[in-house]
């Protein structure tokens, strides 16, 4: 087996940890997920005119967004579930907060970058985080970032109905320093992203098959050959007139 020389995680449990990531990874897309969400043929066409683009470009990035938003949420289990693999008291909750340390009363929410938080869902996250210091006064609460501005650890600074709040105990952190925090190596989170590409290549040797498997063309033209009828009827086949809909293909 590989030796990955990461002193806070063993070899086996970090190839683990990857491989059910890239187990999780989307191979499949078909028309029902492609059109989970609705496609809105208008846009497609204004996008296909303006950009200059074909329906058939425009459908290929479209299947890849999907595909994309999906393992950009696994990513965030991978970020979030290798604490489990720790050990020390870190481990993940079955509900609440995304990492915890009962032992020492640390209690974290993750987020992928520092700006994926729109003010309403800050303002809860953080009077959710004074709620845990009121039960428990000698708690600290992070909000740790993958992708932050900077590398730091410091009070995070928010407002709450217009005024400015702010707490030594509820801190925002990024990810390196959270690795730190919990394995005491401030290299911690920089040498597990120079053993990653290996790791991933040898979980990706384990896997039985991580092929592509796209229909939703197949689909398409079994409505329509022409793929921008097809895209219109998906969305309005039960409008009045669209039986006889006559759209050139782009």
């Amino acid at each position: 087996m590989t030796k990955y020389n990461l002193s806070f995680i063993s070899d086996e449990q970090i190839l683990l940890h990857v491989l059910d990531t890239v187990k999780k990874y989307r191979f499949d897309i078909d028309l029902k997920a492609f059109n989970k969400n609705l496609i809105d043929p208008i846009k497609l066409t204004f996008d296909s005119k303006i950009y200059n683009k074909s329906i058939s470009d425009l459908i290929e990035n479209e299947v890849l967004r999907q595909i994309d938003k999906s393992n950009t949420n696994h990513i965030g289990y991978f970020h979030q579930n290798i604490f489990n693999h720790f050990g020390e008291g870190w481990k993940i909750p079955a509900s609440g907060y995304d990492v915890i340390n009962e032992g020492k009363k640390i209690f974290v929410e993750m987020k992928n970058k520092h700006n994926t938080m729109n003010s309403s869902s800050s303002q809860k996250t953080y009077m959710r985080m004074q709620h845990t210091l009121l039960e428990t006064p000698d708690a600290t609460c992070l909000l740790v970032e993958v992708i932050a501005r900077n590398s730091q650890d410091i009070i995070w600074k928010n407002s709450l109905d217009g005024q400015p709040v702010s707490n030594e105990k509820i801190r925002r952190v990024s990810i390196n320093k959270f690795y730190e925090i919990v394995t005491g190596d401030a290299l911690a989170f920089k040498k597990l992203c120079e053993a990653l590409p290996q790791i991933i290549s040898d979980a990706i040797d384990k896997t039985k098959n991580n092929s592509m498997k796209n229909t939703v063309f197949d689909e398409l033209k079994s409505i329509s050959p022409n793929l921008m009828k097809s895209i219109y009827l998906l969305s309005f086949s039960k409008y009045e007139g669209f039986n006889k809909l006559e759209v050139s293909e782009i």
